[in-house]
């Protein structure tokens, strides 16, 4: 049986930039991912918290085990340490009060989101997600401190939450969506919140239709702040367009 692909084309962490540029993810696909020492650095982080909860919660950890035997001696440090206790801290308070109110809530850790039904091949990994009767709530860590990442109408997050819909709605009643950025690098935490109604009529209105154009590899390159991280922004002539329009100056040929 063939093995699910690891990443997805159309990934949540790149709709802000698929969702503005549909051509960019296949321009992309051609680039090898490097990698970087501050996304092993975060994929260590990831592993910790995903190992505090899952044993809280009596879950395997193997997996998590041998992510962290693979990585600690290269990153650990006491502040990491912190952080990761701090974000365990607020998942489990806000899934305590959960089931206070609701018994049946349940804890989700690094689960696998599928929106598939909007975005071709679409899925995801929640790093912690909370069900209970009346609301869905996601909650991600971002380890990184370059840039600050809000909780506000975040593609992401929202991607993440179509999948929890499109997975649990049958059991309950959702009555609303919480979003939650835990950025502890930045003392950012952030929560933001809809309902299920507002986030399928965006995934149905905007998602459906510019997905399936940069599944394609086709649509207009739109260039923008969300061209940061893109791998193929140093080719593009409609990036150099914008900054050459930000500052004429910029001497293109010799970069």
């Amino acid at each position: 049986m063939e093995e699910a692909p690891k990443h997805a084309l159309l990934s949540a962490s790149s709709s802000h930039r698929w969702l503005h540029c549909p051509p960019a993810p296949v321009a992309e696909s051609a680039v090898p991912d490097k990698g970087s020492a501050w996304a092993e650095e975060g994929t260590l982080a990831h592993a910790i918290v995903a190992y505090k909860l899952k044993t809280y919660l009596g879950e395997d950890t193997h997996a998590e085990e041998e992510e962290i035997a693979q990585l600690r001696a290269q990153y650990w440090n006491e502040e990491m340490e912190e952080h990761t206790d701090a974000y365990v801290r607020y998942v489990l308070g806000k899934f305590r009060e959960a089931v206070k109110d609701y018994p049946r809530a349940r804890l989700f850790v690094e689960s696998r989101l599928d929106f598939s039904f909007w975005v071709p091949e679409g899925f995801g990994t929640g790093d912690a997600v909370i069900v209970s009767d009346t609301f869905i709530h996601i909650i991600d860590l971002k380890y990184g401190k370059g840039v600050k990442v809000e909780a506000a109408d975040n593609p992401q997050l929202k991607l993440y939450a179509l999948g929890a819909l499109d997975e649990y709605d049958y059991r309950y009643a959702f009555r609303a969506v919480r979003l939650t950025i835990f950025q502890p690098r930045r003392s950012h935490i952030e929560e933001w919140e809809t309902t299920p109604e507002m986030l399928l009529t965006w995934a149905n209105s905007e998602v459906f239709h510019l997905a399936r154009l940069a599944f394609a590899g086709k649509g207009e390159r739109c260039p923008g702040e969300w061209c940061r991280f893109c791998k193929v922004k140093g080719e593009c002539p409609a990036h150099e367009m914008m900054m050459r329009a930000q500052d004429p100056a910029l001497d293109f040929q010799g970069m």
